[in-house]
């Protein structure tokens, strides 16, 4: 889960096996009550039905599902989505995130969060805070 700025907010690494939904379900347990001012999240078509109901009545969030223009044909820019697409371009180019080197999820997970943090302090540096 990335803010609008693309930055890492929380990060969950699960099984290949594990169904896109409820590795939602999985990142929304592990982000509630952290952000007491968190009310919209954004997320892609993959994520509509009976998650917007359980993320309504479990975090007490308003997920919105950004949809892709049916009369569009091939690519589109849908917005809010490009965000996270975004940060995963970042990581991705950290060599240890290039490929799956890790056998324990948490390692990973520390990983995506050493990557970010290197970015950020790269804004930092920069002047780009």
């Amino acid at each position: 889960m990335v803010d609008t700025l693309g930055l890492l907010l929380t990060v969950v690494v699960h099984a290949a096996n594990i169904q896109d939904r409820d590795g939602a379900k999985l990142v929304f347990e592990k982000t509630r009550g952290l952000f007491p001012r968190l009310k919209l999240v954004w997320a892609d078509g993959g994520y509509a039905g009976q998650l917007v109901d359980w993320v309504q009545t479990t975090c007490g969030w308003l997920l919105e599902i950004v949809k892709r223009n049916a009369e569009v044909i091939g690519f589109q820019v849908l917005p809010r989505r490009w965000v996270v697409e975004r940060s995963f371009a970042w990581l991705g180019r950290f060599r240890r995130l290039s490929k799956d080197y890790e056998e324990l999820t948490d390692t990973s997970e520390a990983i995506i969060q050493i990557a970010m943090i290197r970015l950020m302090l790269g804004r930092i540096q920069r002047g780009y805070a």
